[in-house]
């Protein structure tokens, strides 16, 4: 059973409901048309919407027997909220010690953690708010890793091919959660703060296997307002960050949203089921007890807009941050050299009389781009390691000082650009001190005195050996490659905590 409220009943068009779909097999097996389907029929306008899928598709054969399920959650984290009123703060404590997916279980069915005896799902929803600052529950979040089946062609979690992909694709890089899966294994009470996704993609959750999950939506054209409540409850956050709510830490109830006649609607999903949530659609919510669910986010060509104008937290260095390059350059090429510029003018889709430049990107990031590809066709088809970066044209290198300068790329990660003046190549194999010092008029020198390969890795080495360090390091990246690291997207804080008795 699915229980469903919202603020405002009286005006679909003010307060889109949230829709539930129950698709054939056959109108299930491509993924991109159906949500295509659903978003013509007009649920994206609610923010959130539900799909009951069809009897022929089962994610895991094996069933749900955690007995035989061997999976450790490396890092849960303990839910404590702070405040009064229908406003609060979440914050996360990330545990010291792991668990195995047996012991949660066994701690979420425990006098202490289980869920209270309640008559319905209203008399649930209740209890949650009136007791939501005590008894702090663990929520075993943003675990690497999937339930389903590896041979799942349809709707796999793990493998949704959309444009998303672009990201891997076009530069090689892995975003666990948001183009890989991750599980959660929820106990009552544990929440999910008021977010969108990160960039305002799309996101896809089935729960598999458990207790229900109650969510709370509010629809992308109002999610202004929500963001200006917000901004005025919790101000010192807004003042510190403003992309503070991609923190996940702010939970107002629907009561204080009610008081200030924001439109919201809510959902209760239960196990079997998936929640689909839409660019810039503010969701939160509980779950009734112990559960398992998967999550991914994914893209359209609708939502690059959304993406070009999402807000971004410049505060913490773990949060998502997805380069839109590709993006525009695939399926908007005719605004592709204005967006470089910073001069791509519209609105977002949900502010259409608001008329801005959509961000820029990162200036140091596709010069780095371009120079590679300039490289690339001056080497013919010699190749270069993913992750490095040289001058587009050795012969122009004119920098007065040797330059190392690191760009931070909008897809998290970290790129380092050597840039090196050129120097003549004396008669031995390493440059003197006099020549280091050469003027600039050393720039006359024949081309055949050059070799920028070799005093490349000659300064380099030098650099590296002149570091300030007792101990050997180890080259973590031999090959090149970047990737993403981030383990968790709650807002942490680490402490050191007594175990267990």
């Amino acid at each position: 059973m699915s229980t469903r409220l919202s603020f405002d009943d009286g005006d679909q068009n003010t307060n889109p409901r949230i829709m539930t779909f129950r698709p054939s097999y056959e109108e299930f097996k491509n993924f991109a048309d159906y949500i295509a389907y659903m978003e013509s029929r007009g649920a994206h306008k609610a923010g959130l919407v539900k799909i009951i899928p069809p009897v022929e598709w089962i994610p895991r054969k094996s069933g749900y027997d955690i007995e035989n399920i061997n999976m450790t959650i490396p890092a849960p984290i303990n839910q404590v909220v702070t405040g009064a009123h229908g406003v609060y703060q979440q914050f996360n404590i990330q545990q010291r010690r792991q668990m195995t997916l047996r012991q949660f279980r066994d701690k979420a069915n425990s006098e202490m953690f289980q869920t209270p005896r309640h008559i319905d799902y209203e008399d649930l929803e209740r209890k949650y708010w009136k007791n939501i600052t005590y008894i702090s529950p663990d929520y075993a979040a943003d675990v690497k890793g999937s339930l389903s089946d590896e041979d799942l062609d349809v709707w796999n979690i793990g493998r949704l091919d959309t444009i998303l992909n672009l990201v891997n694709t076009d530069y090689g890089i892995e975003i666990d959660g948001v183009n890989t899966a991750y599980l959660y294994f929820g106990m009552w009470k544990s929440s999910f703060a008021w977010h969108t996704e990160d960039m305002d993609l799309y996101s896809i959750n089935y729960l598999h296997f458990g207790a229900p999950k109650t969510w709370y939506a509010i629809p992308p054209a109002h999610g202004r307002r929500l963001e200006k409540l917000a901004n005025s409850l919790f101000n010192e956050n807004h003042q510190e960050c403003n992309a503070y709510l991609r923190h996940k830490m702010t939970m107002i109830s629907p009561k204080v949203l009610r008081q200030h006649n924001i439109p919201y609607n809510k959902i209760t999903q239960e196990a079997g089921e998936i929640m689909i949530t839409f660019p810039f659609g503010y969701h939160a919510g509980f779950n009734h007890g112990f559960n398992g669910a998967e999550s991914t986010n994914f893209a359209s060509k609708r939502w690059i807009e959304y993406g070009k104008r999402a807000s971004i937290c410049k505060c913490r260095s773990d949060m998502v941050k997805i380069s839109m390059e590709t993006f525009v350059r695939h399926f908007q090429p005719e605004r592709y050299q204005n967006w470089l510029r910073g001069e791509d003018y519209g609105n977002h889709p949900e502010e259409p009389g608001k008329i801005c430049a959509a961000a820029a990107p990162t200036i140091n990031e596709y010069k780095m781009i371009e120079e590679r590809t300039q490289l690339s066709k001056l080497k013919g088809n010699s190749a270069q390691k993913r992750g490095c970066s040289m001058p587009n044209d050795i012969e122009e290198a004119n920098d007065d000082d040797d330059k190392a300068s690191v760009a931070s790329s909008s897809l998290n990660t970290k790129q380092v650009m050597v840039k090196l003046r050129k120097m003549p190549m004396p008669a031995s194999n390493e440059a003197t001190s006099d020549e280091k010092a050469a003027p600039s008029s050393s720039a006359a020198i024949t081309k055949e005195k050059y070799d920028f390969n070799s005093i490349a890795v000659v300064r380099v080495k030098r650099l590296w050996n002149a570091l300030p360090c007792t101990e050997n390091g180890t080259n973590l990246l031999p090959n090149g490659v970047v990737k993403n690291t981030k383990r968790m997207r709650f807002q942490t804080k680490v402490l050191t905590l007594d175990d267990d008795e």
